[in-house]
């Protein structure tokens, strides 16, 4: 069973395009290596437009066998294993990503702000920069 994830970035005209990824969508995993590895505007719109994971990589690498991915690159269904249907979706606002297809964690890329994530905290859900959750994450381990 995956930790499932969305990642999306804000669009200039308010709408918000966002991918599926089924592995590892932890703080710990998906977080760091969003945080680490995809950092500016390029970055991200390269990693969304591979479409639906079903992995994250600290890089989007090239086209490679499904069931042998290379470490440290993205898997992604269209891509690597020629899926249809699996390209990223782009909706009006990240409220309505999230009541599309949100996950147990979302994470969104602002051009100029940087990383926000949202996930499950107790009962209810946390919206916060994804450095202070990663710092906060990083400190209750």
């Amino acid at each position: 069973m995956g930790t499932r994830s969305t990642i999306a970035i804000q669009n200039t005209d308010g709408t918000v395009t966002g991918i599926y990824c089924h592995w590892d969508g932890y703080l710990s995993n998906n977080g760091r290596i969003l945080q680490e590895n995809y950092t500016t505007e390029d970055a991200v719109r390269e990693l969304i437009a591979l479409g639906d994971l079903s992995s994250l990589g600290e890089t989007v690498g090239t086209k490679h066998d499904f069931d042998n991915a290379p470490r440290n690159e993205c898997n992604a269904y269209g891509r690597d294993r020629g899926e249809r249907g699996v390209e990223a979706a782009t909706h009006r606002s990240w409220t309505e990503l999230l009541e599309a297809f949100g996950q147990q964690y979302d994470y969104l890329f602002t051009p100029g702000k940087g990383w926000t994530v949202r996930y499950f905290a107790g009962w209810d859900n946390a919206v916060e920069s994804l450095a202070e959750a990663l710092e906060r994450d990083t400190e209750a381990a």
